[in-house]
C-alpha cells in the first residue's frame, strides 16, 4: 500500500482507479466484476451504464446488477440489464 497511488500515480478519472483495480486481479488474470451499487431510484439506469462504461474500458469483466434492476417493475429491471449488457458487447466501446 502506497499513499502516493491516490495523490502522484494516479488521477481522479474513474477509469484510472478502476485500471488500479484490475491491476491488483493479478494484471487481469482474475477478471475484475464491479458491484453496481444500491438503488438508488430513478437514475439507477443512468449509475449503472456508467459503471458498466468505466468498468469496460477499464478493462474488467462485468457488472453486479442485483437491487438496481431486481427491484423494480419487470420492463425498467429488463432495461437495466439490457443496457449493460449492450454496453459489454458494444464493439466501439474499446479499453481506454
Amino acid at each position: 500500500l502506497d499513499k502516493r497511488m491516490y495523490s502522484d500515480l494516479s488521477s481522479d478519472n474513474p477509469i484510472d482507479l478502476c485500471r488500479y483495480q484490475v491491476a491488483n486481479c493479478y494484471m487481469g488474470r482474475a477478471g475484475l466484476i464491479n458491484s453496481g451499487g444500491a438503488s438508488a431510484g430513478d437514475s439507477d439506469l443512468k449509475e449503472a451504464a456508467l459503471t458498466a462504461l468505466i468498468n469496460k474500458r477499464a478493462g474488467g469483466t462485468g457488472l453486479i446488477s442485483g437491487r438496481k434492476s431486481f427491484q423494480k417493475p419487470m420492463d425498467e429491471g429488463v432495461k437495466i440489464l439490457n443496457t449493460i449488457q449492450d454496453i459489454y458487447l458494444s464493439k466501439d466501446v474499446t479499453i481506454a
